[in-house]
């Protein structure tokens, strides 16, 4: 039987009043399942954190020793007991160590996905599909009217630009996918990356990730046009827009963030519309719960076969 109330938020974030814990806490609580390590989905402060050995080791990196006071890891797929819910983590194909949350609890299987994408990535673990009863689904793009694009053809747009290149993306996940990728399909392009990213990349070369050649930024290497792209994170992004001798991109899915009009790089992280439809289609729920997004129509697009719910 499904348990309507087995997820709810509160002031803190997510919570499974069964198991007493929170999936992706806004605030410092006592049990804190970590789907990933972004800032938005790992706070720090909690007191027991339950998550794969990469989310820890990036949340490590950015808290230190408020990463929380106890460091539980889990690997993919072995199941765990938090207070009498069953837990395993599954790859959600979002950064490294991303994971989505299988519940289990009175024969009811309730699966989280945190955020997730379906396209190919060389820099983390693929998605991987598993059937549940209630899929809790992100709906950041889910909008019939959103595709995002081969993300290989939008980096190949960088092989038509002849000058150097400011190129803003977040500094864990979307930076280490664009050094790989500029690598494997623009490859006459010399990558710099700014100084927070570095450490980052450190990681992802101690998890066994090659991202493929790039250096720490140096400023008279910018003054020369050898087709240099410096990775930036969005901070020191917005305090160079004044640049010049640079043509400025970001990469994003979202087309508020692209910075002119001549020139565009739309890469997601996230599904658009047709990959959550792959994933229902593939996990088969009973009911879907929505969130980080719009879940309307889903609702919708489903009203005649499966029952919606839209968590926030």
């Amino acid at each position: 039987m499904i348990l309507e109330d087995f997820l709810q938020f509160d002031g803190n974030g997510l919570y499974c009043r069964y198991g007493d814990f929170y999936l992706d806490p806004l605030q410092p609580v006592a049990n804190a399942v970590i789907s990933h390590a972004h800032a938005d989905h790992a706070v720090s402060g909690n007191t027991n954190v339950y998550a794969t050995a990469a989310t820890i080791a990036f949340m490590q990196l950015r808290y230190g020793k408020n990463a929380g006071k106890q460091l539980i890891t889990q690997p993919y797929s072995k199941v765990f007991d938090v207070r009498g819910v069953e837990v395993s983590f599954i790859p959600a194909g979002h950064i490294p160590g991303s994971a989505q949350v299988l519940m289990e609890y009175q024969g009811t299987r309730y699966l989280y996905t945190g955020d997730y994408k379906l396209q190919p990535d060389n820099t983390c673990e693929p998605m991987e599909f598993v059937q549940a009863d209630v899929l809790i689904t992100e709906t950041t793009f889910a909008d019939q009217n959103t595709t995002h694009p081969d993300p290989v053809e939008e980096i190949k747009k960088l092989n038509d630009i002849k000058v150097n290149v400011l190129l803003g993306a977040y500094g864990l996940g979307k930076s280490q996918r664009l050094i790989r990728m500029i690598n494997d399909y623009a490859p006459q392009k010399k990558v710099l990356v700014h100084h927070k990213v570095m450490p980052i990349n450190n990681v992802y070369k101690s998890l066994g990730y090659n991202l493929g050649a790039h250096q720490l930024y140096n400023r008279k290497l910018m003054k020369t046009q050898e087709e240099w792209v410096y990775i930036v994170p969005p901070f020191t992004f917005d305090s160079y827009i004044r640049a010049t001798g640079v043509k400025r991109l970001f990469a994003s899915g979202w087309k508020n963030l692209q910075v002119n009009t001549q020139d565009t790089l739309f890469i997601s992280d996230h599904v658009d519309w047709n990959d959550i439809i792959t994933t229902i289609n593939n996990v088969q729920p009973k009911q879907i719960w929505t969130l980080h997004g719009d879940g309307r129509q889903l609702k919708e697009h489903f009203v005649d076969s499966i029952f919606v719910k839209i968590l926030n």
